[in-house]
């Protein structure tokens, strides 16, 4: 589902990237489109901190219920998550061509969404979380493969450069 939501996405929202004719000019873009991805981590922090704040006015120092586990579970993961997703997505906009850095929003979007389906589905039950994972790993598999052949088959020459 991943490849027919940013095809479509591409396809049919109507807007292009700025002129980023430097590589500095592309990895602040891609700083500022990451800074959205942040949403669903933040926003679980926030759902974390009350269900811990809620739970543990009951017992203050008892095990921790299975609510708050899960919060807390979700944040843990998107974090380490966005780190790999982060720096690929820089990686991948030093190799985009100009015509093509629509992808980083876009693919921005994709992990915000994703990860609030996987929050979603991880309350629902263990058992459908993989459809969230899911759309948040194929991603970053795709662009880190993407980047590997970009970095040692396209620009050899360039790859400490």
């Amino acid at each position: 589902l991943c490849p027919c939501f940013i095809y479509g996405a591409y396809v049919f929202l109507p807007f292009d990237a700025p002129l980023l004719p430097t590589i500095s000019a592309r990895l602040v873009y891609t700083l500022r489109c990451a800074a959205f991805a942040t949403f669903p981590i933040v926003l679980g922090m926030i759902v974390s901190g009350i269900s811990r704040l809620c739970f543990s006015a009951m017992e203050p120092f008892g095990e921790l219920q299975r609510e708050v586990e899960l919060h807390r579970t979700y944040v843990s993961q998107s974090i380490h998550l966005f780190i790999l997703y982060f720096f690929n997505m820089a990686v991948l906009a030093t190799y985009l061509p100009q015509e093509v850095l629509k992808l980083i929003p876009l693919l921005t979007g994709l992990f915000a969404i994703s990860r609030l389906i996987y929050w979603l589905s991880y309350a629902i039950g263990r058992s459908f979380r993989a459809f969230g994972f899911s759309m948040t790993f194929l991603p970053l598999l795709a662009m880190l493969l993407w980047n590997l052949y970009s970095m040692f088959v396209l620009e050899p020459e360039n790859l400490l450069a």
